[in-house]
């Protein structure tokens, strides 16, 4: 609470002076987490410098919170909800990722829309994202699942400014109007790790010394990195043994090993992100960074895995998460959201100045699209091979996490420059 000063006469310029630094302090050191406050929901105006737009509020009943979770809610069918880009007019799908090109012939899961339970979401607007990253670096850092983002993004955005070297096989774009990078930092599981060979040829399994970070991104980090987004969680799901201070610990998907423990993926994974979200919130070059934690996103395998002839055909969103629970892996994949959210509390627990962690966490919602996903289309048909119920279709409802980031990044630059 700022204190209500009593404008004297004698005293009025000094009172003025105290209440700008007050206000200059609060704006720069206490934002507030990325809730949503109903009553605080306006429309735009036009002295707004950034914004074209701001979730609009749904009524609240008398004595319920006013705020606004974005990641609470339900897909909802629209008939008039077209994607903003299609795969022939962005030129930069990868092929994996471009269904209809492989084959897909339906269209209806494109019509959902992600309706949070007391706001409507905007859609992504590729103007306010531009101008709101302007002279900035923003970094994904992740797996394969982080660059069908990206990917996304890009195809986003090109409506606006296409970036410089845009090719499928880039990792960095650059868009020259707005001085903006997008970095791509790949890594498999955030934290250093060696696969295991047999008779020199390698095997599948890793050790992971999930105190260590991994040193292709880590050492990568620009300096004034003003965002990064940080996700990981497909490469645990295989057999792979822990190591902390250079012992091992244990092990995952190891249940036939002897003498050995197993951890579970939630430990090895939230050990990995408190490794990387440290590295971080160390990271005095960086500058002031906003970090966003993607929580993990669902596979949607049925009678299988990867490997074992698993499929996902399903053309229909499930209602909810209880729903989702016919998805084998699902309430694993929970578990590892939980982890990840404890890893972002703590964080936050321990900001560094200048430094904010914050979750984009998409799993609920993501959890009800098992319609989503390449499936059997993302090959050619002449080509046999394994269904891919780990990525997502573009256009598809992947397009939602892009929604939901540019909401984030309206709420912390509200808080910067607004209040």
């Amino acid at each position: 609470m700022i204190p209500k000063f009593i404008e004297k006469k004698t005293c009025g310029l000094i009172s003025s002076l105290i209440l700008t630094t007050l206000l200059a302090i609060l704006t720069l050191h206490s934002p507030p987490p990325f809730l949503f406050n109903i009553n605080r929901i306006r429309s735009p105006t036009i002295n707004d410098p950034i914004f074209t737009s701001s979730p609009q509020s749904s009524p609240s009943k008398e004595g319920e919170s006013n705020v606004c979770d974005l990641f609470k809610g339900k897909w909802v069918f629209d008939p008039e909800f077209v994607p903003l880009y299609s795969n022939s007019s962005c030129k930069t799908i990868p092929l994996s990722k471009n269904c209809f090109e492989n084959g897909r012939t339906d269209r209806e899961f494109l019509q959902w829309r992600w309706k949070p339970e007391k706001c409507e979401l905007p859609r992504f607007e590729p103007n306010a994202f531009l101008r709101i990253v302007k002279r900035k670096t923003m970094a994904f850092i992740g797996d394969s699942v982080a660059r069908n983002q990206v990917d996304s993004l890009v195809c986003l955005l090109a409506q606006e400014e296409v970036p410089l070297d845009v090719y499928k096989d880039a990792k960095d774009r650059y868009f020259a109007n707005h001085n903006f990078t997008l970095l791509v930092l790949w890594t498999k599981f955030l934290v250093a790790s060696r696969e295991r060979g047999l008779n020199g040829s390698p095997t599948g399994i890793f050790d992971l010394h999930i105190d260590k970070v991994d040193e292709n991104w880590g050492n990568k980090l620009p300096t004034h990195l003003d965002y990064a987004v940080v996700s990981d969680a497909q490469w645990f799901f295989r057999k792979n043994y822990i190591y902390q201070d250079g012992q091992m610990r244990g092990c995952i998907h190891c249940k036939n090993e002897l003498n050995i423990k197993e951890l579970g993926d939630e430990f090895a994974i939230g050990g990995a992100l408190r490794t990387a979200l440290n590295h971080i919130n160390s990271c005095k070059d960086c500058g002031d960074t906003l970090t966003l934690v993607r929580t993990i996103s669902p596979s949607h395998f049925e009678n299988g895995t990867w490997k074992t002839g698993g499929s996902c055909n399903r053309t229909l969103p499930f209602k909810g998460r209880k729903e989702a629970e016919v998805v084998p892996a699902s309430q694993g994949e929970w578990a590892v959201r939980e982890a990840q959210t404890e890893e972002i509390a703590r964080a936050k627990s321990r900001e560094t100045e200048g430094k904010r962690y914050e979750a984009l966490d998409i799993t609920e919602a993501m959890m009800m699209r098992p319609d989503g996903h390449p499936g059997s289309h993302w090959r050619s048909k002449q080509k046999k091979g394994y269904n891919d119920c780990v990525h997502w279709c573009m256009p598809g409802p992947i397009d939602a996490w892009n929604d939901l980031l540019l909401a984030l990044l309206r709420s912390y630059h509200d808080v910067l420059f607004k209040l």
